[in-house]
């Protein structure tokens, strides 16, 4: 057995650990070699990309367009020859490729706005330059060729500057296979501009449909440029139209808006006949119209007050006031909607009696009803809410409720305030047209007239209105209100919440006076000014444009007065009396409409036996409140 030395014996795992560390130094020299090289060749790789573009730029400069135009199409070569798994040196020669074209591009512009800015005359040079660099300058000016071609198509230039560029470019021998086409079709893209424009004009005011018609109409007139370029601009009104045009039909069909939403979705479905979204969109506006026919005929209109929304404070409280024969309840007023309901009677839209496109002349226009129908306006009188109505039983205000629905808001016998859509005529009229599509025509509600001396809507939106308010607050043994300036500010965007609300579902809005004049018919004409004046900007700052004015008491002035001119100045084109049978006539720009003024005190006249039944209307609570007194 032989013995080593423990000095000199070198054991199996150091022995591992040697040659591990071996073949760890011969890798790290293996990656450092790698990496220089790389380096090395990553190095001139920059450097000849650096350096290229430059050159390109520099050739152009001195005239030497073959050694350009080399420069690019080598380039040009390498990246049709390169591996696609090569992605950063193609991306790398990719952006060299656009750099010289954007330096050729910006070479070519200048020539081309010189020509059409300023007649400017191609020297040698320039016709050198844009001959030579074949295929770089042939593709822009060929945009140019076609683009000016569109703004002459447009009305943009005129035609002796296109007949210019094209003298100047089309003789140089690369851009004639572009040019020659082009300037034979002249003519027609001449014949064309009236109607693409027109077509243009419509897309730029929102009306894509009838854009889209325009374009159709040419497009199928016409081939070439003209036809290619209506073909794009389908496509592009198209693309932009949809989802706006279906948001819009969606809209019109909540909103009851059914013959409206029929136009819409009918002319739709030319345009994208393959859609099945616009089909079954379509399906649901047609399940809900008829055939329409112009009605010529007596047009009824019915006015009501603000209803009464609690029959127990009305009529069962400690307190009674007679004005509770100027209202009627909610269920008078719902009856008298059955009843019309039933006779055939349709809501429509009294402004869709006249055509006030001109400020100056009013036109009679047609009324159109469903077939067998006949037309109704409802009018809601001088929506204040004044304090004084209180103890009839009337609503506080008008609110939203989570659902944003307008709704009445009254204080009941026990004190608590309490919301309902069916406390008042909007809302009850509303849900009637829900259970009833059929009950209007295309939407139609009626219109709601708004005076402001104390209140608009239940709110408080001015200062001036404090006063008044609160003179009708004590006199009702109310406490006193002391509104800050935020607080009138935020009556007032409560307000404007409502009327978007109620305007968006088919009410119109209309002026009662801001004083509500009892008897407009003998004020003098400077105290209807002061009184317009301040509906204006304490109310009609709210509304918007509002084309109606409802006499207070039907005391209306005649058409000719000049107090009556003086409100048509102001843009008031619709004007409503008061008269128990339905009236209407057409006077010096303006028409005149009667209305039938609804309160217990009326209901029993003959002249209402065509719209419904006295005894059906007449609410219980009324004579069980009589015998109650008698007995």
């Amino acid at each position: 057995m032989t013995v080593f030395s423990s000095e000199y014996y070198v054991g199996d795992d150091e022995i591992k650990n040697t040659k591990g560390y071996n073949i760890a130094a011969v890798l790290c020299a293996v990656m450092i070699i790698a990496l220089l090289i790389t380096t090395v060749v990553l190095g001139s790789k920059n450097a000849y990309e650096l350096e290229t573009v430059p050159s390109f730029e520099l050739a152009i400069d001195e005239g030497r367009y073959s050694d350009a135009l080399e420069l690019y199409r080598g380039i040009q070569d390498e990246v049709l020859k390169s591996s696609p798994d090569d992605q950063a040196s193609n991306a790398a020669r990719v952006q060299m490729l656009n750099d010289m074209q954007s330096i050729v591009r910006e070479r070519v512009d200048t020539i081309c706005n010189r020509i059409v800015s300023n007649r400017y005359v191609l020297t040698p040079s320039d016709i050198n330059f844009l001959d030579s660099m074949k295929e770089l300058t042939s593709s822009v000016v060929s945009e140019r060729l076609n683009s000016i071609c569109e703004d002459f198509l447009l009305g943009k230039v005129e035609k002796p500057v296109v007949m210019y560029f094209f003298e100047q470019v089309q003789p140089i021998g690369n851009f004639s296979a572009t040019a020659n086409p082009l300037l034979r079709e002249l003519d027609f893209i001449e014949s064309a501009t009236g109607d693409v424009q027109t077509a243009e004009v419509k897309y730029s005011e929102g009306d894509y449909i009838a854009a889209v018609q325009k374009y159709t109409q040419v497009d199928n007139s016409y081939d070439g440029f003209v036809g290619e370029y209506c073909g794009k601009r389908i496509a592009d009104i198209k693309e932009t139209m949809y989802e706006p045009m279906m948001a819009e039909g969606d809209h019109l069909l909540q909103t009851l808006k059914f013959y409206s939403a029929e136009k819409l979705f009918s002319d739709l479905a030319v345009i994208f006949p393959e859609d099945e979204l616009i089909k079954s969109s379509l399906l649901e506006a047609t399940s809900h119209t008829s055939e329409v026919k112009e009605y010529r005929g007596k047009i009824e209109c019915i006015c009501v007050r603000s209803l009464i929304a609690d029959n127990e404070v009305a009529f069962r409280g400690r307190v009674h006031s007679p004005n509770t024969n100027l209202y009627l309840t909610n269920r008078e007023f719902e009856k008298i909607l059955e009843n019309l309901y039933q006779r055939g009677y349709v809501l429509v839209d009294v402004e869709n009696l006249i055509d006030q496109s001109d400020p100056s002349f009013l036109l009679e226009r047609n009324l159109k009803v469903p077939k067998g129908k006949k037309p109704l306006i409802v009018v809601i009188e001088d929506l204040q809410y004044s304090a004084s109505a209180y103890n009839c039983g009337t609503c506080r205000r008008l609110v939203l409720n989570d659902e944003n629905q307008v709704c009445g808001e009254y204080k009941n016998q026990a004190g608590e305030n309490v919301v309902s859509r069916t406390a008042e005529a909007i809302g009850l009229l509303d849900v009637f047209v829900e259970k009833h599509p059929d009950f209007t025509y295309d939407g139609a509600k009626g219109i709601i007239s708004v005076s402001g001396h104390e209140a608009v809507f239940g709110y408080v939106v001015a200062a001036g209105e404090i006063e008044d308010r609160n003179a009708a607050l004590s006199a009702a043994n109310l406490p006193q209100i002391n509104p800050t300036n935020d607080d009138i500010d935020n009556a007032r965007e409560q307000v404007t919440a409502i009327k978007n609300v109620l305007a968006d579902n088919g009410w119109k809005f209309a002026s009662c006076t801001y004083n509500y004049i009892a008897d407009c018919r003998n004020t003098e004409k400077q105290v209807l000014m002061d009184d317009h004046t301040k509906w204006m900007d304490q109310i009609g700052s709210l509304f918007g444009e509002v084309h109606i004015l409802v006499y207070p008491n039907g005391n209306y002035i005649y058409g000719t007065d000049d107090r009556a001119v003086y409100y048509k100045n102001r843009g008031f084109r619709i004007f409503f009396g008061g008269g128990a049978t339905p009236y209407h006539i057409y006077g010096d720009n303006y028409l005149f409409v009667d209305r039938a003024m609804m309160s217990y005190k009326t209901l029993n006249r003959k002249a209402y036996k065509e719209l419904f039944d006295y005894n059906e209307i007449i609410d219980p609570v009324r004579t069980q409140n009589s015998d109650k007194k008698q007995g």
